[in-house]
């Protein structure tokens, strides 16, 4: 199966991310932003490797600025890794694939543990 981000936005963000039983990493982008695409297809393989275990969002934050205010959001991309509600950790900029598993499986650390 293939796994794919959910789109959020300043409205379901809460319900989906805030609310949410599982890890989830939430992707804050905008379609100007070079990294962000540089970041896209890593994200992408990323979701599937984790397919039922973290779920992967993304927020643009030209159109959904509430969230962006709210999470301080002055860079992009700026990835949030979200356990049980709380931001536990976080990454700016594109990373390698390899350092973005990695703090993927930290986060799932976090998570048995919890």
């Amino acid at each position: 199966m293939k796994a794919s981000c959910r789109v959020l936005t300043d409205n379901d963000f809460k319900h989906e991310v805030l609310q949410h039983g599982q890890p989830v990493v939430v992707e804050f982008a905008a379609d100007w932003c070079g990294p962000c695409h540089i970041i896209n297809p890593i994200i992408d393989r990323l979701a599937d490797i984790f397919f039922g275990q973290i779920k992967f969002c993304k927020i643009d934050i030209d159109v959904n600025p509430v969230v962006k205010t709210t999470y301080g959001i002055h860079e992009l991309p700026t990835i949030l890794f979200f356990n049980q509600g709380e931001v536990v950790d976080h990454i700016i900029d594109a990373v390698s694939q390899k350092e973005f598993s990695k703090r993927l499986e930290d986060l799932l650390q976090k998570q048995t543990r919890c």
